[in-house]
């Protein structure tokens, strides 16, 4: 009899389930619920009205991913619950919060129910940047060696700040939750009755280290006094690497999912690092991208190497036995999103309708007519802020070279190549300190429907390009290592190289570079290289004090 092991996988606005054939990687069934809430950065439930910058969640949507997905894929395939031998999730990090010992959230309790800080700061909640700003000073003026390890700067999507916030802003939150915890670590402690914290968002996202454990206590207390006991008291859990199992589902999961109290489920993960074994990826030298409205890059190294402005590197925090390197975009598909909404004719949508196409297919289909430097324009990715390498929120996008001729197809391309340019600044950083990197791996939708921009980035990085097997890439993922949860004896796997090799992914299509194309891609690149120096490392602020005399004239 076949064995399945099913994968969650929490993104911002939705959660899905997918349900696999261990022992062939098959997909039998998906399912996707869209959270009742959906992200609350205007007001709560209440209807309480939120500052700038905040976002949170219902800690009760997820629950409902739980009950309706995991329920509909059992349906849809007609497999048994008997038959499933793991359950897996990933999730948005760092998505923060705090709980009582027992795992209740804050905002289900009545006298919180108003109150914004006992709801989940989801990543994007940016409203600690003051907390990010003043802990990046501190630990630089203290000389805090672990800073290096994440490119120089914590950002305020991270945990501390977020802790940080509550603190100062709600000390009675503070004070009455027992612990601070991912909402990837609380849906597993929902499902399995206890309480673990995994290695990758404990890594990357809350300043752990595999050998030296979290900051010393005066670091902390230099923060604020009221810290210094931050991790005995409000993160005391031990850590527990990938690839482990967190537990079994427990009787009340059962009720909620379907599925066999028993079940494996899988030590908790990240969705980005996840996604590395749903493309194969089985050692170092190979950075994957997942590209969405951002992009996540992971990579893998044998050696621990600090590099400048990434988001951080953790042993075991994608892959037991390996160094885990993350980077990142903050802005690609949104980047195309924002174009086609805000600077296309409506010509253009009305030649795009009548030939059947959606406005980008339609774009696609002018852009990819033109030759490489054709339309002589130039653009930095950075509408939303640069994450890697400068590690700067407050930085802004730009085109150059426009002209009365300049046409939308030209821009559409431009910003399409902006984002190349971007990750290739990304991949000569970490080749530059000490980080090898041969293969490009690409997942998401924009590698599987937009082959142009797939055949610009090989051409920009000037090496082939991967392209992922399935649309459900971190769900595929989770899969994988509730297989591994699960192990041999139950049908899954007791290694996740074994089972990535299995159970992943990849497209039959690699792109590779076109010689005469990566000539003119090198000249471009060079000139965004000086662009990206200029704008970007402090010789012209003049994106900074554009946004600062915004900021008056908007008051």
């Amino acid at each position: 009899m076949a064995k399945y092991s099913i994968g969650v996988d929490f993104g911002t606005l939705s959660g899905r389930a997918l349900l696999v054939n261990v022992e062939t990687g098959e997909e039998l069934a998906d399912a996707t619920l869209n959270y009742p809430h959906a992200v609350m950065d205007e007001q709560l439930p209440c209807g309480k009205k939120l500052p700038p910058d905040w976002a949170l969640e219902h800690p009760q949507d997820y629950l409902d991913v739980f009950a309706y997905t995991i329920l509909e894929v059992l349906k849809k395939s007609g497999v048994s619950p008997e038959d499933v031998i793991g359950v897996g999730i990933d999730f948005t990090a760092c998505t923060l919060l705090p709980v009582k010992a027992d795992g209740t959230p804050l905002c289900f309790l009545e006298k919180y129910k108003e109150e914004p800080h006992a709801y989940i700061k989801l990543w994007k909640h940016h409203a600690a940047q003051d907390k990010a700003n003043k802990l990046n000073e501190i630990a630089a003026q203290r000389g805090e060696e672990w800073l290096a390890r994440y490119g120089g700067k914590i950002s305020s999507e991270w945990a501390f700040p977020k802790i940080w916030q509550i603190l100062d802003e709600c000390p009675e939150v503070y004070e009455d939750a027992d612990f601070f915890i991912e909402a990837a670590d609380w849906v597993i402690w929902q499902l399995t009755g206890v309480q673990t914290r995994n290695s990758c968002t404990a890594g990357y996202k809350a300043i752990w280290h595999k050998q030296k454990g979290y900051p010393e206590k005066s670091f902390f207390k230099a923060l604020d006094p009221r810290l210094e006991n931050v991790v005995e008291e409000k993160l005391n859990c031990p850590i527990t690497p990938l690839g482990k199992k967190a537990g079994e589902i427990c009787e009340k999961a059962a009720n909620l999912t379907g599925l066999k109290v028993g079940t494996a489920v899988a030590v908790a993960n990240v969705d980005a690092h996840v996604t590395a074994p749903a493309v194969k990826i089985d050692g170092p030298g190979k950075i994957l991208a997942i590209m969405g409205t951002s992009t996540c890059h992971i990579l893998l190294g044998t050696e621990e190497h600090n590099v400048p402005g990434m988001c951080g590197v953790v042993e075991d925090g994608v892959y037991p036995g390996y160094f885990g390197y993350e980077a990142g975009q903050s802005c690609v598909g949104d980047h195309f999103a924002w174009f086609v909404e805000n600077c296309c004719p409506p010509e253009y949508y009305a030649a795009a309708e009548k030939e059947g196409l959606n406005i980008h297919q339609y774009l696609t289909k002018k852009a990819e007519k033109l030759k490489v430097g054709q339309s002589g324009l130039l653009a930095l990715d950075w509408w939303n802020g640069n994450r890697s390498v400068l590690v700067d929120v407050d930085l802004t996008g730009m085109m150059l070279g426009m002209t009365l001729l300049t046409k939308p197809e030209e821009m559409y391309r431009a910003l399409i190549e902006a984002t190349a340019y971007g990750t290739r600044k990304i991949v000569e950083t970490f080749r530059a300190n000490g980080v090898p990197i041969h293969e490009f791996y690409a997942s998401g939708g924009i590698s599987l429907k937009n082959p142009m921009a797939m055949q610009i980035y090989a051409d920009v990085l000037g090496i082939p390009v991967k392209i992922g097997g399935t649309t459900q890439g971190p769900a595929l993922g989770s899969a994988i290592f509730a297989a591994v949860a699960a192990g041999s004896q139950k049908g899954g796997y007791d290694d996740i190289f074994k089972a990535a090799g299995v159970m992943g992914k990849l497209k039959d299509t690699i792109y590779t570079p076109i010689p005469e194309n990566q000539k003119v891609y090198n000249q471009l690149f060079a000139e965004y290289d000086k662009l990206h120096d200029y704008f970007g490392r402090g010789e012209n602020d003049v994106m900074k004090r554009l946004k600062e005399i915004k900021k008056e004239q908007s008051k």
